[in-house]
């Protein structure tokens, strides 16, 4: 996750204003043109953030009304018991099923467009908007609105906590080979217009996902009991006794 996304950078700005009392707990936010033309943004950028925001308790979202600001105090954080095992595993379950409907009813201009990501990650350009947009198409491809949300929903999730942060970063530090020929396993599927080629392509691609995150965990499980042995043989070695000594 080198290239930060843009709409996290508005989020860090809309809750520092939050804290500064700019906009106060119970307030509306500026709509969503305001909001754009403020951050010099886009406005699918805002409507990004404003899904971040929410999956942060930071505001709620009234359907007719606007965006809320809300007491983050006043409810538990559920999205701090969240970990990216359960993101992962969710994500496979909904994305598996959202790869298999949208096998049915997917473009060939998204199919194009699908395509032009894979391009994307094979030249190394912008590998985390690239597997972002893949993703995305997928599920706007579904003309499902509600799995669209969910979608939206899920992917948000993967900044709303430090520990999931960091554990995706891990995740992305690996060979991104891998991730591409899993991509393109999940392209032809749809290509072929396969619902169940599809959806069990999606579901490889996130079962290594899972995989990688338990080894990199165990990795650093491991090297911190190295760390903690090694410390531990200094301080009872018989040389460092004898220096200690003399």
């Amino acid at each position: 996750m080198k290239n930060r996304r843009l709409f996290w950078r508005i989020v860090e700005q809309i809750e520092q204003a939050i804290e500064q009392g700019e906009y106060a707990v119970g307030s509306r936010l500026p709509p969503e043109r305001e909001l754009a033309e403020k951050f010099d943004v886009s406005r699918p950028t805002i409507r990004e953030a404003i899904i971040a925001l929410e999956v942060r308790e930071r505001v709620e979202v009234k359907t007719g009304s606007g965006v809320y600001v809300v007491n983050q105090n006043s409810t538990d954080n559920v999205t701090q018991k969240i970990n990216a095992f359960e993101l992962t595993q969710a994500r496979a379950l909904v994305e598996g099923e959202i790869a298999a409907l949208a096998a049915n009813s997917i473009t060939d201009e998204e199919l194009a467009k699908l395509h032009h990501t894979l391009v994307m990650m094979e030249d190394k350009e912008y590998i985390e908007e690239a597997d972002q947009m893949f993703h995305q198409i997928i599920s706007q491809s579904t003309r499902n609105s509600a799995l669209i949300n969910v979608f939206d929903s899920l992917w948000a999730l993967r900044s709303s906590s430090t520990a999931i942060v960091d554990d995706y970063n891990m995740v992305c530090s690996t060979d991104n080979r891998k991730t591409l020929a899993e991509h393109t396993a999940i392209y032809q599927a749809l290509s072929k217009r396969d619902a169940s080629q599809a959806r069990n392509a999606m579901h490889e691609h996130f079962n290594r996902l899972i995989n990688v995150l338990f080894d990199k965990l165990e990795a650093q499980a491991l090297e911190e009991v190295r760390r903690k042995n090694n410390a531990n043989r200094d301080l009872y070695s018989i040389d460092n006794i004898v220096k200690l000594r003399s």
